[in-house]
């Protein structure tokens, strides 16, 4: 109860600059830490293994990509639900959330395995393997498949330790598990000599780890909700709860799987398979970026949760703007790193392959030129996500990564070639940036009304 009462004062009462650093710095690093589950593996693949089995790596990374979906559809979903209950002091309301989320982890992750042995050889053809990657492919995800469980569990009950406001355990479960991941990895791809089958040996380890881990704070004094059997059975009205929030970036992951294996396509036709392994470096830059920015959304979460349900919008509004802020300085820092130095980064994964740079340098140039607008977009996007607004959050995600950029990847690769396929993304960003400024500041009319209508009852 101590842990419960202290930090629904800190989400309640403490300065949001206070709060929203307290869990930010906690959440960068690991969101940053996990981030190099993929990145590890790439540069010790890239630069141990050769050019084409990192193109392997890029090709399962679509199908990666719908797991996370799946995680984060009950993890978001969960971990909103559970904030805002605490914010009204629902507390067995908050844990019943607890209890189901995790009973449809275990579900959907057993299906998921299952239909991913059934269905992988088409899925891989669909996203880009190729004669020479798909035996690298297929290395991979083999033994990535047979640890789905370990890996939904553990990412998606790390969002909901975050949700409950213990930030500083999230980071630590990312810290053992990524620490595990980055140490095994050598041992395994090298003195084993596994190659790409080590990589996936150590990343399903790492995950074992985080999903033993979370699982124990739940059922210890630290956490605020408790995991307890008497609420494992499913109540159709939680579920629909979960799903109606976590639906969003369940939509935005999906999407960007089939955009990824689209991706994938038009860079073979149009680029070869060394395009696909620079595609493969681009994500992995970019997502340094982008999940920095990723994580100052995880340290608003709680903090719009709880007072959106209290009804303190006084609060909310002062969260947002921050994050805002801080998003956009993130996103115009890393914009101009990237431009500068492309070489560089490329280098970190393959220095050997002078043509993998050539493509990789200008690829990373052009896809990144509207960086500084996604900071935007992707904190709007949670907002709307983090106080139940879960149409308008799928709406802004689907916009970018399916209903704009899907078209313009198919029409200006035929005309432009190569780069019509790296130039589809800023275009596709700078349009949904546009709505989602339109959408946000209807939004933060209606907060002032809100906050006005407070006072005056007041």
């Amino acid at each position: 109860m101590e842990a419960q009462h202290d930090n629904i004062k800190l989400l309640a009462d403490a300065p949001i600059r206070k709060v929203l650093w307290k869990f930010f710095v906690p959440a960068f690093t690991g969101v940053v830490v996990n981030s190099l589950y993929n990145i590890v593996d790439r540069i010790f693949v890239g630069q141990g293994v050769g050019a084409l089995a990192l193109t392997g790596l890029s090709v399962v990374f679509p199908i990666m990509i719908i797991m996370m979906a799946f995680s984060m559809l009950i993890g978001i979903g969960a971990g909103v639900r559970i904030s805002i209950h605490l914010g009204k002091k629902q507390y067995n309301l908050a844990e019943r959330v607890l209890g189901n989320a995790f009973i449809l982890l275990i579900i959907i992750s057993i299906v998921m395995a299952g239909v991913g042995f059934l269905i992988k050889d088409p899925l891989l053809r669909m996203f880009g393997a190729g004669p020479d990657t798909v035996g690298y492919a297929n290395d991979y995800l083999n033994i990535i498949l047979l640890g789905v469980t370990f890996n939904m569990v553990g990412f998606s009950l790390n969002n909901i330790i975050r949700s409950e406001g213990n930030a500083k355990i999230a980071m630590y479960s990312m810290l053992i598990s990524a620490g595990t991941n980055i140490v095994l990895d050598p041992i395994f791809i090298f003195a084993l000599g596994m190659g790409v089958k080590g990589a996936a040996v150590a990343t399903i380890i790492s995950q074992f780890i985080l999903c033993i881990w979370v699982i124990r704070h739940f059922r210890s004094t630290n956490s605020v909700v408790k995991l307890k059997a008497k609420y494992f059975p499913i109540k159709w009205g939680v579920v629909v709860s979960i799903i109606s929030i976590g639906f969003s970036p369940f939509s935005m992951q999906l999407a960007s799987s089939v955009v990824h294996g689209l991706f994938n396509v038009q860079l073979i036709k149009y680029g070869g398979d060394l395009a696909v392994g620079a595609m493969g470096i681009i994500n992995s830059i970019s997502m340094l970026v982008v999940m920095t920015i990723i994580a100052i959304n995880m340290a608003s979460q709680p903090i719009y949760g709880f007072n959106y349900g209290a009804g303190n919008y006084v609060r909310v509004k002062q969260t947002l703007f921050l994050s805002l802020k801080a998003a956009v300085l993130i996103s115009i820092g890393g914009f101009l790193v990237m431009e500068l130095f492309p070489g560089f980064f490329i280098k970190i994964f393959n220095s050997s392959d002078a043509e993998l740079l050539k493509i990789g340098k200008r690829g990373l140039r052009i896809f990144m030129m509207a960086l500084p607008i996604i900071g935007f977009q992707i904190v709007a996007g949670n907002f709307f996500q983090s106080t139940g607004k879960a149409i308008i959050s799928a709406f802004i995600s689907l916009l970018r990564q399916v209903i704009v950029l899907i078209p313009i990847l198919l029409i200006l690769p035929p005309i432009w070639g190569l780069t019509g396929v790296w130039v589809s993304a800023p275009i596709s960003d700078v349009i949904a940036g546009i709505v989602s400024f339109i959408f946000l500041n209807r939004e933060i009319r209606r907060l002032n009304r809100a906050i006005a209508c407070s006072g005056e009852c007041e």
